[in-house]
């Protein structure tokens, strides 16, 4: 059985732009734990789907895609938008 999660990317918090963010990503859940190589101590498995991150414009493209190959997928909501607003004179109090 496989599983995988579809999820919209988060904004990035280091910029200030919105671009990629309605983007719907499927991502597929790891079947064996990472462990360190012991020549190079880098972290691996041999599980090649960890690399592989499929994107659809839509949730429900998402949803159709796992579906239809019998993908057991988990919807992972984009959490609420909290917006700080303050005016620039605030800065001076």
């Amino acid at each position: 059985m496989t599983i995988a999660r579809i999820y919209q990317r988060p904004k990035n918090a280091m910029q200030s732009g919105r671009a990629r963010t309605q983007i719907w990503v499927l991502e597929y859940e790891p079947t064996e734990p990472k462990r360190p190589d012991p020549l190079t101590g880098w972290a691996g498995s041999g599980d090649t789907r960890d690399q592989l991150r499929l994107t659809f414009p839509t949730l429900e493209a998402a949803q159709a895609y796992a579906a239809r190959e019998s993908i057991t997928a988990h919807v992972i909501s984009a959490p609420d938008r909290t917006l700080k607003l303050q005016a620039y004179a605030d800065n001076f109090r």
